[in-house]
């Protein structure tokens, strides 16, 4: 197949695609190869103004789960005496040796995007794009048009107003630190600030989290969170609870202070100083990159975050224009952005008006240390929908057996939210060695309406963790 390739050294006149997608991430590019696929003979065009594969390829998920198995390959190290190998463990950790493989993976994960794009006959256009009108937009002087437009140009990190912000780093900038760091702050209570502070703890830097509330993940169901919490402090991993950021000041010897204000209920406000920090990270949040797009000249409307307003069809309020993915400000996941973006694909261009997107019961895992692994309803948000009466509850909290062994003892924790006589499952929750792999399993009987009951006919898989779903108060549901 032919791959066209444009850069901003070609100029030429208006160029006509029916479907012309600004962002070449994971949203943007699997509606694109759907819509090839569903229809060969479109003429597609994917715009990128940076890497291609998004936030996830470049600085999100994928070089975050390398982070993560390489933090706990180094717990293992750790468990290796317990279970009888004598490992002479060096205190030395090959930072810029990762890094490298590391960035190699990303790199080469990037030019499969490119090819595919080659192979489906789609067009890459590399430059940023900026709307000239409801249906053009400019990209290095050169002028394209769609029959239909899909925005899929995702987020970044926010950044807040407080002196001395700018010295410092996000999500984005960790994947570039050049040296292994002694001693890191990490400002954040949400999955992103967990899980960058869990991967630096464990591989042994000292690592601080400020956290603005008394709890972290405040969005998951509060067992979870609350589980969390105690995890991390057994592993003496240190949260600076009730603690709002006031200023970032860089020393001479080029470390940096970090300063901020105690406010514990029922106390009085005070002062904190923390020294010689070598990296400060904030992880408060993303918001969508659409400043320079021109979206006025679309007829697109905004909320006051920036972030594309659209109908459960991914339809904005200007006709032909469509946006998925993170800069909707809702589910920031990629697989989520993949969904959508692969039936919005089906809707326009199959002839399935009706094809969307449920984000009702989306599985999601934070790689944590211990992981997590949720799908459906909070306990909280069960209540509220149903009532507190027709909720039940299941839940068990037990020690893996791997960790039988071992002189550390992680809990697993796992969750169950039963709704109605049914005992339908609306919510599933487990935090613990293992909950990333086994949430997608489970996920698809929450999906398919499962009960309870139908988790106890299920005979368990034993010895495991993820048995405990299909064995917790075994027999005890509630009978039809």
């Amino acid at each position: 197949f032919q791959h066209y390739y444009i850069t901003n050294n070609l100029r030429m006149a208006k160029q006509f695609f029916n479907y012309l997608v600004i962002g070449a991430g994971s949203g943007g590019i699997a509606s694109a190869r759907r819509a090839a696929l569903l229809k060969p003979s479109l003429k597609i065009a994917v715009i990128e103004k940076a890497r291609p594969g998004g936030t996830c390829v470049n600085v999100g998920c994928v070089p975050k789960k390398v982070m993560f198995m390489t933090a706990t390959v180094n717990e293992a190290l750790h468990d290796a005496k317990d279970y009888g190998f004598d490992i002479v463990k060096k205190n030395e950790f090959d930072w810029a040796m990762l890094k490298e493989k590391r960035d190699a993976y990303v790199k080469r994960l990037n030019g499969i995007y490119t090819s595919n794009l080659g192979k489906d006959n789609i067009t890459y256009i590399q430059g940023a794009a900026k709307f000239t009108g409801p249906l053009t937009v400019s990209v290095e002087g050169v002028e394209y048009e769609g029959e239909h437009v899909l925005i899929a140009v995702g987020g970044r990190p926010t950044i807040p107003n407080i002196p001395g912000a700018e010295l410092c780093d996000t999500s984005d900038e960790f994947f570039e630190w050049d040296t292994f760091p002694n001693k890191v702050l990490v400002i954040g209570a949400g999955y992103i600030a967990v899980e960058i502070a869990g991967i630096l703890h464990n591989l042994g830097v000292d690592t601080t989290l400020v956290a603005r509330r008394g709890a972290i993940l405040r969005s998951f169901d509060h067992d979870i969170g609350k589980n969390l919490m105690s995890e991390m402090s057994d592993a003496g991993q240190k949260v600076q609870y009730h603690t709002n950021p006031d200023a970032i000041e860089k020393a001479e010897d080029g470390t940096f202070t970090f300063k901020g204000t105690v406010s514990e209920p029922g106390q009085e406000p005070k002062q904190i100083t923390l020294e010689g920090l070598e990296k400060v990270m904030f992880a408060i949040g993303r918001h969508a990159n659409t400043e320079t797009l021109g979206l006025d000249k679309t007829g697109v409307n905004t909320d006051s975050r920036g972030q594309i307003l659209v109908d459960e069809f991914q339809q904005t309020s200007a006709e032909g224009v469509y946006a998925v993915g993170d800069v909707c400000g809702k589910a920031l996941l990629t697989p989520v952005a993949i969904a959508a973006g692969r039936h919005l694909s089906h809707r326009i261009f199959n002839s399935e008006p009706d094809r969307k997107l449920s984000y009702e019961n989306i599985p999601t895992v934070v790689f944590s240390h211990p992981p997590i692994g949720t799908v459906g309803l909070t306990q909280a948000e069960a209540e509220e929908k149903y009532g507190a009466a027709n909720i039940k509850i299941y839940q068990s909290k037990f020690t893996n057996m791997y960790f039988a062994m071992t002189t550390r003892k992680p809990k697993t924790y796992m969750k169950l939210i039963c709704e109605g006589r049914e005992e339908k499952i609306v919510g599933l929750h487990v935090m613990g060695l293992g909950a990333d792999e086994m949430m997608q399993g489970f996920s698809i009987a929450v999906v398919a309406g499962a009960t309870k009951k139908q988790f106890d006919s299920t005979v368990a898989i034993h010895p495991t963790s993820a048995e405990e779903f299909v064995t917790m108060n075994w027999g005890l549901s509630t009978k039809s």
